[in-house]
This record gives C-alpha cells, structure tokens and sequence, in this order.
C-alpha cells in the first residue's frame, strides 16, 4: 500500500519484481541504477548468496516528480527466486503496489515460469492482494539467448503459459545489455503511479 507523508507532500510506491531464481530480477535493478543519474536514484541495497543472487531485497527509490503537488517516490524491489525462500517472497510482497515478472526463456525453466506466478498469486493473497487487481507487467528477459543453440521458449509459448489470464503488457529484454529494461519500468511506474492516485483521489498522469 503506497504510503503518503502529508508533512512532506511525498507518495512513496513500492514495485516488486518477481521471478523464478536467476531469470534477471536483480540484473534489471543493476542496470537502471548504473544508468540513471545520481541525483535521480538513491542507494541500492543488495545481499547475494551462493544460491542466488539476492538473498533478501534490493531497494532502489526513485524520484519521479509530482502529481497533484506530491513528489512521486517509486522503491523497487526483488524477491529472491528460490523455493526455500517463499516465505521471504511473501514477506517481501507487503504493501506491494505493482508487479513486474520476469519470465526465463530457457525450455528447460518452462515449468519453473509457471510455478513462480502461481508463487507469487499465493503469496499476494497472503498478504490480501489480487493478482487480477494488481499493476503488473511482464518482461520476457535473456532473448539474446535465443539466438544460441540452447533450446529457448517462443514468445507465443510464454504468452500461452503466463499472460493467458492476465492479458497485460510484455516487453522482451536483455537485461545485462539493458535491451527493454527502460522499456518495462516506464509502463509499470505508469499503471503504478495511476493505480496509486485513483485509489487516493489524487490527480493521475498521461
């Protein structure tokens, strides 16, 4: 739930990407905050494992401008992809306010795709969230690898598998080389902030 601060006329949103482990949650945080200038992000907090490569959370506040008078702060986050860690996930997910899953192109992690979005429908509706209400978008990540020899999933097979129900936005990524990482947080910080101020009575945006 976003948090407002009528003291500071700041609305504070928190986005969490979500994934099976090793698809390019973290990857996509890295690069936008190596991209972005200084003054426009703040510090990310990251902790890796052995097992993968975020053990906790990353946190990466963005400034946004203002809508209706309030400064717009977006914290991203990520969740760590591996099955021990569901009740992290879960914690994690509190207070979310829009999603953007991060799908594995490889065949072999198919079932792993499908296994993590029923995770994380689970684990919203622990915290009292649904997946159907939610902001979210979902980014097809590594396509780079589909030009290799390793067997990878078409996007016709990872719409099939993942946006049957939900029907939102997708975008195919490279998330190491930065190929639709701007691309994929434009439209979520969008139907985010939106979703925000509609639930707040405030002013949204285009």
């Amino acid at each position: 739930m976003a948090l407002i601060d009528l003291s500071k006329k700041e609305v504070h949103c928190k986005v969490v990407y979500y994934g099976p482990g090793r698809c390019g949650k973290t990857t996509n945080l890295l690069y936008i905050h190596k991209a972005m200038d200084e003054k426009d992000r703040g510090k990310m907090l990251t902790i890796d494992t052995k097992g993968d490569r975020t053990l906790f959370f990353d946190l990466l506040p963005l400034n946004l401008g203002k809508i209706s008078g309030f400064d717009i702060r977006i914290q991203l986050y990520t969740v760590p992809g591996q099955v021990m860690y569901e009740a992290t996930r879960s914690l994690v997910l509190k207070g979310c306010d829009g999603l953007v899953y991060v799908a594995d192109p490889l065949k072999v992690r198919q079932e792993r795709n499908i296994e993590g979005l029923e995770d994380l429908r689970r684990n919203l509706e622990k915290n009292n969230l649904n997946l159907e209400k939610m902001p979210i978008v979902l980014q097809y990540n590594k396509r780079d690898l589909c030009d290799t020899p390793v067997p990878t999933l078409t996007i016709d097979e990872l719409e099939n598998d993942l946006n049957s129900q939900l029907k939102t936005a997708y975008f195919e990524a490279i998330a190491t080389t930065g190929v639709g990482v701007f691309e994929t947080l434009t439209e979520i910080t969008k139907k985010t902030v939106r979703y925000v101020a509609e639930k707040h009575l405030l002013t949204s945006i285009d």
